[in-house]
């Protein structure tokens, strides 16, 4: 009899990930009212501010001073993608291009030869919380497309499909689930080939209801995330949840949900298979291309940076927008 269960194991902070998929994170965090500057209306008092990642009365200001979030920083030679299912997120980058997303939305970054941004979460609510539920994900990849130039695309959530079953609702964030396709990622992404069956796929199961995960249709690396819920049983295998599950994709998968709303994320593709040589933000093939990078990253700061503050945001009254590298501004 066939097994969909490879490996179950504890989910950390960052979450364990297969290749092609480097980093995956998932951050909750119930952030109070805003002040008109969108920084938290409550005391940073007892937070090392700039090193903030210990919830404390619910959130967390990670490497924010004033806005909480992630102030400018490099990448090269992988890709991050941002699922902003609750609150905002706000993009600046060293090629000058910039965004406000959230609410559902996704950006996809290719990082390429070098790029620097800033992600940062502004508290725009001054008269309610601020709730941020936020997945970061890092894709690697292959050799020929290390440096390739950078490029970004936005997923906004009114173009990425939900597909709703009797026990289920799918979000195809990346991928084909059952003839729904997921929006284009960028131009070079191991997820652009449809061969690489990259998919990323956010579900919600009912109550005590039975939900099967179809099958790829090849062998490839698919991890589950079980990130809340009650429990699950696989197989007779009862999964808690902050647990993952490593499946093979090559049979569907029957999960039965326990006594509350359960919430997976999967991760799913083809293999890479190179070697991965990790420095901080920067993934390459070898230490040498590594010795490479740190080089030039100090000679060029990948283009510098051309916004006032390290911490970039937006102005206060913006909607969701994309300006893109040539100027192009989309707004919704």
């Amino acid at each position: 009899m066939s097994t969909s269960i490879q490996n179950i194991f504890q989910l950390g902070f960052p979450w364990q990930t297969q290749d092609p998929f480097l980093f995956c994170v998932y951050h909750y965090d119930k952030y109070p009212k805003g002040n008109e500057d969108m920084s938290p209306n409550a005391t940073l008092e007892g937070r090392v501010l700039g090193n903030d990642f210990t919830i404390k009365d619910g959130w967390r200001m990670y490497h924010g001073h004033t806005i909480p979030g992630f102030p400018y920083h490099p990448h090269r030679g992988f890709e991050t993608i941002t699922i902003a299912n609750k609150g905002y997120c706000d993009h600046s980058d060293s090629l000058g291009a910039a965004g406000r997303f959230g609410e559902g939305d996704v950006q996809w970054m290719t990082a390429g030869s070098g790029v620097q941004h800033s992600e940062m979460f502004p508290l725009l609510n001054t008269e309610k919380e601020n709730p941020l539920e936020l997945f970061q994900i890092w894709l690697n990849l292959p050799k020929k497309d290390k440096l390739v130039s950078p490029h970004f695309a936005m997923l906004w959530h009114e173009d990425i499909p939900i597909i709703k079953e009797d026990s289920a609702t799918i979000k195809v964030i990346a991928g084909d689930y059952n003839g729904n396709i997921a929006p284009k990622p960028t131009p070079n992404s191991w997820a652009a080939d449809s061969e690489n069956e990259v998919a990323i796929w956010n579900i919600k199961i009912e109550a005590n209801a039975t939900y099967t995960l179809p099958k790829s249709r090849g062998n490839v690396s698919r991890t589950l995330y079980f990130y809340e819920g009650d429990s699950l049983n696989i197989e007779e295998n009862k999964i808690s949840p902050n647990y993952g599950v490593e499946l093979s994709s090559n049979i569907d998968t029957v999960i039965k949900n326990g006594n509350a709303k359960g919430h997976l994320l999967i991760l799913q593709g083809n293999p890479i298979d190179e070697p991965v040589v990790q420095h901080g933000p920067f993934v390459m093939n070898s230490e040498d291309e590594i010795r490479q990078t740190m080089e030039e990253y100090q000679l060029t700061q990948f283009g510098g940076w051309p916004w006032q503050y390290p911490d970039n945001v937006h102005e206060k009254e913006k909607g969701r927008f994309a300006k893109f590298p040539d100027g192009t501004i989309v707004e919704k």
